[in-house]
């Protein structure tokens, strides 16, 4: 027979059949002091017994019980957010281990923290299972007619106890609604609790009058009473909105106004600032409309809203330029609840640990993949759905932690693009996939090792997700933007001493933007500097000829999927595209992607400086912003903002320390232009060098082994160790051909990266700026350098370089169990003696790279 335990209080004990190992007990009463009596009882329990009594603290109530000596107190902030409060509780209940009793504070205050109640259901229904399986006993309580069944449901589903608790003409009644592994008759009814005894309650009269001593608020599942905290909050908000007893200016609306800011948004410290000064109430009512859960909007959305906002509210004349979005936002909340009900919480939970973050991960993303939404939900999204018919929409990650000040996250966390064809279940279908993909996508390698990097693994990372109307035109059986771009307010990419960096600078493409923000190493794109737009990368006419935009990125309709197509077709095809805004004939005939006609004629390049410069000075910090732009054939424009983030890239940092003589300097390298990062002039401790000849020779598959190396080979032996990594073609590249496929987390302890253009001679120095690769590089602080061997003033001396003190040490490490031909290609030199001091000084202003060693 199972063993039993009492509560401390005998009448209970009969009304509930004792205590089990393994119960947990949510007790619902309309006073505290009911919930406070019986913890009380079950602290003197623990007493008389020698055994201590773990008490979660977190609400703001007064303490259930005193400080008595067997009582172990557990303060927890729930101001530090969802994750981190459960992190906390779940590790005090992991380490006090088996048979251990616990009281918790009033689940109910969470809500005023929370705002929101399916959180409240999410953190029983993680922490209830467990603490079953240690054979703790555990209370917990709730107040009455407080929550919505999106509470409660998941409380009475996963507990083993649930008891009302009642008052009347100060007697304790119980009513057991639920008693797991219980079955003695009679057990399931209200008991009047005197004394030692537990009398059931048999008559009419009684009942009645236990029952409604409280105004009856209706049935719990009625459609009023649906409504959690979340929106009663937003309702109310609503409400007062409108009331002219809280006019605009009036301080309670002000507090209001902030208090549901933080609510839908999670935004806070500057970001919060910024959202503050260009948002109103009325907006925030907007944007909670325009949700599906609860919780919040995120950071990707957050920025997108604020940067339309400042725009509209710095110059009328922005209205007529700017499209309206009608997005929808998917609530945080959603995303957790989608972790718990799909068994993917005590997974994701392993990803925060240090050491063990990458353990079983493919496990939880096929899990994740796989996952079912609640029906509400699903209902939810099939009205959007509906809403936006048959256009194609693209679904955003928006974390917490996205776009944020420090935290840019670019390319770690996916958009997907549906092109919302077929039927309505088809259409369902796919947005569903997108949704779980953009999911799993938070334990992504790629993903985990930017959050171990950036030290936040612990921190609450919360998956919001945005979903926009592709902004656009279909042209028959294709759909897509006439341009689209990403532009920062500071150039950190002067390529000759004529760009002046404050201006700004803009990379563009014609169609979709994703070839503007992804690395495609086989195309090209158009970058602009803003005080200069006629000035380009490239050195003459024949070179601008050659490095144009081959490929266009669109929906194809019939498809049902984004697609990269050639774009001299779909511009030859395409008569009514404003074709002379977009292209130019070249002397053969053919349509080549220009923009020079919109870049030179039209208020453009005026407007696009302007839109920075102001979204920098709301931010008050350099901002990186993704736009399409759809044009009329006279050059008239509609621009659409998608994003807007802190660039974290603050300046090319004023001018290096001055050089010695440079008649007494023996020059390794020296390279003019493509220099991106801040200027420098400091000691190089080790080079490593993946060698060109050799490298090209390499299959494919080889290059992989090889990439894969170079974590080991430029790993740091000292915090402050600095590394000159040197290699052919684009790092990171997905193009083995053309590069070399190392993923950047990989190179992360790298101080200077160097390309050489000795694989291929189409490597141009902006390929990679915009890029989410590069916003890596910007956040590590690491300086680019493209080196062109084309470029007469430039130079690289392989001999001198080769002859460099070998690190012995470091190349064993790494290339041990490498195959020979494998090995041969990565070279590595220890620079650090003095009597081998390499040093590099780079002028990021001047655009001029020295790497050199004095006699």
């Amino acid at each position: 027979m199972t063993s039993r335990r009492t509560s401390g209080m005998p009448a209970l004990d009969h009304c509930i059949d004792s205590l089990i190992p393994g119960d947990n007990v949510v007790f619902r009463f309309d006073g505290i002091e009911l919930y406070a009596t019986v913890c009380r009882a079950l602290r003197e329990s623990c007493r008389v017994a020698g055994t201590e009594l773990h008490y979660f603290r977190f609400a703001g109530h007064d303490p259930l019980v005193d400080g008595t000596e067997n009582v172990v107190l557990h303060e927890v902030d729930p101001s530090d957010g969802f994750e981190r409060v459960i992190t906390e509780i779940h590790d005090v209940i992991r380490k006090t281990g088996m048979a251990a009793t616990y009281i918790f504070d009033v689940l109910s205050d969470l809500s005023a923290t929370f705002f929101s109640d399916r959180m409240i259901g999410n953190f029983f229904s993680v922490t209830c299972p467990f603490l079953a399986r240690l054979d703790t006993v555990a209370y917990f309580g709730v107040e009455r007619h407080v929550h919505s069944l999106h509470a409660i449901q998941p409380i009475r589903d996963t507990t083993q106890l649930f008891i009302d608790l009642y008052e009347l003409d100060s007697a304790m009644y119980a009513s057991p609604l639920k008693l797991q592994y219980r079955d003695r008759p009679g057990l399931l009814r209200m008991h009047l609790l005197e004394g030692d005894e537990a009398h059931p309650v048999t008559d009419s009269t009684t009942l009645t009058r236990v029952l409604s001593a409280r105004p009856w608020p209706g049935l719990s599942s009625a459609s009023y009473r649906m409504i959690g905290i979340w929106d009663r909050t937003l309702l109310k908000a609503e409400q007062l909105a409108n009331s002219p007893d809280l006019a605009i200016g009036h301080p309670d609306r002000k507090a209001l106004f902030e208090q549901t800011l933080r609510l839908v948004t999670g935004a806070r410290g500057a970001m919060f600032d910024v959202l503050a000064r260009c948002l109103n109430l009325e907006d925030v009512i907007r944007i909670w409309k325009r949700m599906i859960g609860t919780g919040m909007i995120g950071g990707k959305s957050s920025g997108m809203l604020a940067a339309t906002a400042i725009l509209r509210n710095s110059d009328a004349s922005w209205d007529a330029k700017l499209e309206p979005h009608d997005s929808f936002f998917i609530g945080s909340d959603v995303y957790y609840t989608y972790l718990v009900e799909n068994d993917c919480w005590w997974f994701r939970q392993l990803q925060k640990h240090p050491k063990h973050y990458l353990d079983r991960n493919d496990e939880i993303r096929n899990r994740m993949l796989q996952g079912e939404f609640p029906d509400y939900i699903v209902q939810r999204f099939a009205d959007m759905l509906d809403y936006f018919g048959s256009s194609p929409i693209i679904v955003r990650s928006s974390s917490l932690l996205e776009d944020a000040f420090g935290n840019a996250f670019a390319g770690k966390y996916d958009s997907i693009f549906c092109a919302n064809q077929g039927s309505r279940d088809e259409r369902m279908q796919a947005f569903l996939d997108a949704v779980r993909w953009i999911y799993a996508g938070t334990t992504s390698r790629e993903a985990l090792e930017y959050r171990r990097r950036r030290g936040i693994l612990d921190r609450d990372e919360q998956m919001a997700l945005l979903v926009q109307r592709v902004s656009g035109t279909q042209h028959g059986e294709r759909f897509f933007p006439d341009m689209a771009g990403v532009g920062f307010s500071f150039n950190p990419y002067a390529w000759t001493r004529e760009i002046d960096p404050e201006a700004g600078v803009l990379r563009l493409v014609f169609g979709l933007g994703t070839r503007a923000v992804d690395q495609n190493d086989d195309d090209y794109t158009r970058v602009v500097a803003l005080n200069a737009p006629d000035l380009k990368p490239t050195a003459g006419p024949e070179e601008e000829m050659r490095y144009t935009q081959r490929k266009i990125d669109l929906i194809s309709l019939p498809g049902n999927r984004l697609v990269s197509e050639d774009a001299e077709t779909i511009l030859r095809e395409l008569t009514e595209l404003p074709r002379a805004y977009l292209s130019r004939t070249d002397r053969d005939g053919r349509r080549i992607v220009r923009f020079d006609r919109l870049l030179d004629r039209t208020r453009f390049v005026g407007d696009m400086r302007q839109m920075l410069k102001t979204l920098q000075a709301a931010y008050g910090t350099p901002v990186d912003v993704e736009f399409t732009i759809n044009l009329d054939t006279d050059g008239a424009y509609t621009l659409n903002v998608v994003q807007c983030r802190p660039l974290q890239v603050q300046s090319t940092g004023g001018e290096a320390h001055p050089l010695p003589d440079r008649e007494s300097l023996q020059t390794l390298i020296h390279t003019e232009g493509g220099i991106v990062g801040h200027s420098r002039h400091v000691p190089v401790d080790r080079i490593v060098i993946v060698d060109p000849r050799c490298y090209g020779r390499l299959p494919e598959q080889k290059r992989y082994a090889l990439a894969r190396a170079l974590k080991r080979l430029t790993s740091r032996r000292e915090a402050d160790e600095r590394i000159l990594l040197i290699g052919p073609g684009r790092w990171a590249t997905s193009t083995p051909s053309l590069g070399v496929p190392v993923h950047v987390e990989d190179i992360a302890e790298v101080s200077m990266l160097m390309e050489v253009d000795i694989m291929h001679d189409g490597l141009v120095p902006d390929l990679s700026l915009g890029t989410h690769v590069f916003h890596e590089m910007v956040e590590m602080n690491m300086l680019y350098i493209a080196h062109s061997s084309r470029k007469a003033e430039n130079s690289l001396d392989w001999d001198a370089l080769y002859s460099l003190p070998i690190d012995v040490d470091g190349i064993e490490r790494a290339v041990s169990n490498l195959p020979d031909d494998i090995a041969s290609c990565l070279k590595a030199f220890n620079v650090s003696a003095d009597d081998a001091a390499v040093w590099l000084y780079a002028d990021a202003r001047r655009q001029e790279c020295i790497v050199y060693t004095t006699p």
